[in-house]
């Protein structure tokens, strides 16, 4: 199948936000753990969420070193996380990962 460049990066985008907002990864080595993308991708997509104006922030643990924390989605702007959550299978299926 192939898939666009524009949409394959906006479906990850929208991926990692979900993974963010659900606790199923809210780290750059969980993210990359469950999804298997390259750290620097990981990392590159939470910074490019912004552009969808999803705001997303770190939580440093308190008393920790290292930037030791999680990222919190803060707000969805204009995307719906509920048609992310109905469409899961297929945005997986989009990006390749399990």
């Amino acid at each position: 199948m192939d898939v666009s460049k524009t949409k394959s990066s906006f479906y990850r985008r929208l991926y990692v936000a979900y993974l963010i907002d659900t606790g199923l990864a809210s780290s750059v080595p969980a993210l990359t753990e469950v999804t298997g993308m390259p750290r620097r991708t990981a990392q590159d997509t939470i910074a490019a969420l912004a552009d969808l104006d999803i705001l997303c922030e770190f939580e440093q643990q308190d008393g920790a070193r290292n930037h030791a924390g999680c990222y919190r989605i803060r707000n969805w702007g204009a995307i719906d996380k509920v048609w992310i959550k109905s469409n899961l299978p297929q945005i997986k299926t989009v990006l390749g990962y399990p």
